[in-house]
């Protein structure tokens, strides 16, 4: 890169820290934390039980779910910022289209797991919810709230898990961003695109 970016670089690397971060805490310290207090309720038989750690873990994602959108937010403006000035690199340094293509993909799977997440943790909210007016919107969408329940752990488990990668991603970037690997990766491709120089 010829210039500074630093701005960009700050909005892609703290919205990926904050998705990252957020759900991984949630997965593993907000969802244990529900359980355990819905596992306190010794006096509740297993469905109450279910439905007290539903309606806990429902609470603290959503008021996540606003900050976890900003976050998501500035990760991709960045990403897009970061692409446009480092389109040269990606077009004449071998290895950084495909890194760059790795990162657009596990972004998307990303994306989408978190938006499953987001679907499915919204109906578990509705169906544990004591609101009677939540009751109706779920019954106008039933939903199997065991099934529900076990996609929607898989789902949480899979955005650190994709998020994560993608700071590996971001690390392998700034690895190619040395100067000896440009110079390198550029020479690569020019050889590629013509085989008759050694």
């Amino acid at each position: 890169m010829s210039g500074r970016n630093t701005w960009i670089r700050s909005l892609h690397d703290v919205g990926l820290a904050a998705w990252f971060g957020g759900s991984l805490m949630g997965a593993v310290g907000l969802n244990g934390a529900a359980r355990a207090v819905g596992l306190n309720g010794a006096a509740q038989e297993e469905s109450g039980t279910d439905e007290t750690s539903s309606r806990i873990a429902s609470v603290g994602w959503a008021k996540w779910a606003p900050v976890n959108a900003a976050a998501i937010g500035a990760h991709l403006f960045g990403g897009g910022g970061l692409l446009a000035v480092n389109a040269h690199r990606v077009a004449t340094q071998k290895g950084v289209a495909a890194s760059t293509t790795a990162k657009t993909v596990v972004t998307a799977a990303a994306l989408a797991a978190t938006a499953y997440a987001r679907v499915l943790g919204k109906k578990i909210e509705l169906a544990s919810s004591q609101d009677p007016q939540d009751h109706e919107k779920a019954a106008q969408h039933p939903v199997d709230i065991n099934q529900a329940r076990r996609h929607l752990a898989w789902a949480q488990w899979a955005v650190p898990a994709l998020t994560g990668g993608l700071v590996v991603l971001n690390a392998l970037h700034g690895e190619q961003q040395r100067p000896g690997e440009q110079l390198h990766g550029m020479w690569e491709r020019a050889r590629s695109a013509a085989p008759l120089i050694h």
